[in-house]
């Protein structure tokens, strides 16, 4: 256990797994943003709260959140481009890219400023958004990615990403491969993974996430992401998983003395996928970090 510093919690408590609401699924479709067609998971009224996937992943794995914060709020699960079933183009993978996205996509909405939850990529890209356009953000929740990620780090996330371009023979095959990949994801959540991440090609099945455009959307997180963590004015929670092979320790202290007024929340026993592993847990840091 490392000491927590000021603005630093550690919520630890027992919290029982939770299950997607039954009380309506949510709508899919997909919106035109004019510079994109983005593919989107709606449910819910009320402020606009938005989540964005981490690489490789698509909208449906922060299903349990959105499921729970949906009487309170319009949550809006985000296929970011070059992932799921939005527009993959050739080319613009960068943070700024990802970040006019989501400016488009709120504008388009009209109903900002908005709440964004993201995870990994999608907290760069939130903490972007927020650093360019202030005005259409109201807070962040940035799961477990920072600046200051060391480059052995990042080396061996390319290499996992370049590895998940297979076609695998059948759903069971896909499922043990992201069981073994995702060790501390719980079944139900690697089942969704499976469910909605890929595609039936010729052989089996594929990735729906763009091979081109993964390559060159991890090559763009080695981006320096210091301006941006020093020059945002909004509300943001940093959310790191205790056991995080993304996220170290020293990146972590790095990024709170870079932005001290930051509150951190870290969970005990979760590795970088907070989200589906210690959903319960996300949901309060989420709720307390919104209702402050």
């Amino acid at each position: 256990m490392i000491p927590l510093g000021p603005g630093w919690s550690r919520l630890e408590e027992p919290v029982a797994m939770l299950r997607e609401s039954s009380s309506g699924s949510s709508l899919s479709r997909r919106v035109d943003v004019g510079r994109i067609k983005l593919n989107v998971r709606e449910k819910g009224q009320g402020p606009l709260m938005l989540f964005f996937h981490g690489i490789t992943a698509n909208s449906a794995v922060f299903g349990v959140l959105t499921g729970e914060l949906s009487s309170r709020f319009r949550t809006i699960a985000v296929d970011q481009r070059g992932h799921g079933r939005s527009d993959k183009p050739d080319h613009g993978y960068d943070a700024d890219d990802f970040a006019d996205d989501i400016a488009a996509l709120i504008t388009t909405l009209d109903s900002g400023p908005a709440i964004i939850v993201g995870h990994s990529l999608g907290s760069r890209n939130g903490v972007t958004v927020a650093a360019r356009y202030p005005e259409l953000v109201r807070s962040v929740v940035a799961i477990d990615f920072t600046p200051y990620i060391e480059p052995e780090v990042l080396d061996a996330l390319e290499s996992r990403v370049v590895a998940g371009d297979q076609v695998f023979p059948d759903l069971g095959s896909v499922e043990a491969y992201l069981a073994a990949r995702y060790p501390k994801i719980p079944m139900d959540a690697i089942k969704v993974r499976a469910a909605s991440g890929f595609h039936g090609v010729e052989g089996g099945l594929a990735p729906l996430a763009s091979a081109s455009a993964m390559a060159q959307t991890v090559t763009g997180l080695r981006a320096d992401l210091v301006p941006a963590f020093r020059d945002v004015t909004r509300p943001v929670l940093v959310v790191r998983g205790a056991e995080s092979k993304l996220v170290t320790e020293a990146a972590l202290r790095k990024t709170s003395k870079l932005r001290p007024d930051l509150p951190v929340v870290v969970v005990p026993g979760a590795d970088h996928y907070v989200h589906e592993e210690a959903p319960g847990i996300v949901l309060r840091a989420i709720t307390n970090f919104v209702d402050a």
